[in-house]
């Protein structure tokens, strides 16, 4: 038989290495779909419920794999369902193609059924390179560079095939005028800065007494080098979200989190150090980063688009974060005073201490802190986490710590709901043989996550390990918004935006045949947790959680953190009171220019996290 145009896609495909194709139907694909028919699945193709959920998977299967995350949808409708989980990928530099379908080419123009302006549609998500296959010689030379471009820039491709050039015969391009052949190899590469620089950014380093180290997800490949740097150089580590995973938070001078949904430890850090490092990080909430003419700072960045922001450093070195750091370290003396890192390590057990505080408080019915404290011990060394965003986003990055070979990320910077269930799926055709643990709330669980759970099941058996735990956060309100007009506007919450309704998750689970476990009482909460982790294939376990246990800013005082602490332990007379007025003061007191250093902030606008 002849091969088409779309098997040929697929045999390339297979050639790049990719597994999985993550997608779903739609005529304008109907010869890609016959040819995985004929190709027997290889690539698998992975059937979501929804483009956007097949785009959230290639993003997590990205994430967690450190492979090419590829995605398929139809014309149309399908391709625009893509956008959100692409844009996703753009943010968070997640290697993604989308295959695309297009109306035939003899409709274009013609305002035919499914007609969409594909160009325009994707010119900005997939920037980096978009184009449209009209003849089969094309093909090779479009695939692998949105293939190469992908790992490369780190960002998303696409590549748009009408619905009649995928089942053209398929004729690869000649030694003639106007073709363009292509190849597959590409090996890898570690960009490195100059020696002079480096120099220079050892000198501003060495020059330090009070070093602050702030790690982002470029620094993921460098994590023995991290740690190194940070021992020789006495300092504290603090970390974007997107960077949780990085390092160890065992280590007793790593200090979390970094930004709203920081921890007070990171916040003194920033706020008391004399000289900055960040690596591989572009986090963009600047009011959370040392006063400008406060410290000396290097910046350590593979992209050079990303050098030089959010902060006036002195030296920016473009290069991979684990060669550049190898580079760097032998310029440096260990230092012999570590009284700076001393302090940290002290403030890091006393925020655990208040963390641990907040977690045992009561609260009706269970508190939300109590949920995420109870995972942390219980997690094994390889799991794997997701977490959506909401107020869910708080208690992951403050209550769980990553340790071992364990990895975990979120929608970093475009902050969208939706992806929690999603990425965990995406995660378990990335590493089949390792637990993944998703974080949701009741709103992004209604948003998509149920619909989601329908791949779940239909996949459960193509996992070795089959542990994939999917815990929701019911307290029937879009807690976050909530609380972000409690504190910014000190609006009540308003009900008819707010108040979702009290959907029973556990048996929705159990009705697809998975195990459902429903939580009511806080002496239950371990016990579900154990009961998830152990079950024999996807679970769902719902905890009916407190809507008005308050986040906390980080830049609160220790005197505040513990009033909040006391405030809700009162009661909810004295709880209530505090959330209307006490915490909207003590977020307000930041929200002015600031005239000191120990009164800094910003809008609370940071719902996810950033690089």
């Amino acid at each position: 038989m002849t091969e088409k145009v779309a098997d040929y896609v697929l045999a390339r495909l297979r050639e790049w290495g990719v597994r999985h194709v993550f997608g779903y139907p739609g005529d304008g694909i109907n010869g890609l779909l016959a040819a995985w028919g004929r190709a027997d699945n290889e690539p698998r193709f992975v059937q979501a419920r929804h483009e956007e959920m097949a785009a959230f998977e290639a993003v997590g299967y990205a994430k967690f794999s450190g492979r090419l995350g590829v995605c398929a949808a139809t014309s149309g409708p399908g391709a625009i369902h893509l956008l959100n989980g692409l844009y996703d990928a753009k943010l968070d530099h997640a290697p993604v193609v989308a295959l695309v379908g297009q109306t035939y080419r003899s409709a274009m123009g013609g305002s035919y059924q499914q007609e969409v302006d594909l160009h325009n549609l994707f010119k900005d998500v997939a920037s980096d390179f978009l184009e449209t296959v009209t003849v089969p010689e094309q093909l090779p030379n479009v695939l692998d560079r949105a293939i190469r471009t992908a790992y490369a820039r780190r960002s998303p491709t696409a590549v748009i095939i009408p619905a009649d050039v995928q089942e053209l015969d398929y004729s690869p391009p000649t030694h003639d005028f106007k073709m363009v052949p292509s190849s597959l190899d590409r090996s890898g590469w570690s960009a490195v800065p100059s020696a002079s620089a480096v120099e220079r950014a050892a000198d501003v380093l060495g020059a330090g007494e009070r070093v602050a180290i702030l790690v982002g997800q470029g620094a993921a490949g460098a994590r023995a080098e991290v740690e190194a740097i940070a021992e020789l150089l006495g300092a504290g580590v603090a970390k974007a979200l997107l960077g949780l995973d990085v390092l160890s938070d065992e280590l007793p001078y790593v200090t979390g989190p970094i930004g709203l949904l920081g921890t007070r430890p990171s916040y003194e850090l920033m706020r008391d150090c004399d000289t900055l490092l960040t690596i591989g990080s572009s986090f963009p909430y600047t009011q959370f980063l040392p006063e400008f003419g406060q410290v000396r700072a290097v910046q350590i960045d593979l992209d050079p688009h990303m050098i030089g922001m959010r902060y006036p450093y002195e030296v920016n070195l473009v290069g991979d974060a684990r060669e550049t750091l190898l580079r760097l370290m032998p310029l440096l003396r260990s230092r012999e005073d570590h009284a700076w890192q001393d302090e940290i390590v002290a403030g890091v057990r006393r925020w655990r201490e208040v963390m641990r505080r907040r977690a045992e408080l009561t609260a009706h019915p269970i508190n939300p802190e109590y949920v995420a404290h109870c995972l942390d011990p219980l997690l094994p060394g390889d799991a794997i986490l997701t977490c959506d965003s909401g107020s869910v986003a708080n208690w992951y990055a403050r209550h769980l710590r990553m340790r071992g070979q364990m990895r975990g990320s979120l929608s970093g910077t475009l902050a969208t709901m939706g992806s929690g269930v999603p990425y965990a799926i995406g995660a378990k055709f990335a590493r089949p043989d390792r637990p993944v643990v998703a974080l949701v709330g009741d709103g992004a669980m209604q948003m998509n996550g149920m619909a989601e759970l329908i791949t779940a099941a239909k996949y459960r058996h193509a996992w070795d390990d089959p542990r994939l735990v999917i815990a929701v956060w019911n307290n029937h309100d879009l807690n976050q918004v909530t609380w972000e007009m409690r504190a910014m506007s000190g609006a009540p919450q308003f009900l008819p935006s707010q108040a979702i309704p009290d959907v029973r998750y556990a048996r929705f689970a159990e009705s697809l045949g998975l195990t459902g476990i429903r939580v009511e009482k806080p002496e239950y909460v371990e016990q579900a947790w154990h009961d998830a982790l152990n079950a024999d294939g996807p679970a769902v376990v719902e905890f009916l959680t407190d809507p008005d246990v308050p986040p906390i800013p980080p830049h609160a005082t220790w005197e505040q953190l513990e009033a909040t602490v006391e405030s809700i332990a009162k009661g909810d007379a004295d709880r209530a009171g505090m959330v209307r007025h006490g915490l909207k003061a003590k977020v307000q007191e930041f929200l002015p220019r600031r005239h000191h250093r120990d009164h800094r902030g910003g809008k609370n606008e940071e719902k996810g996290a950033s690089r």
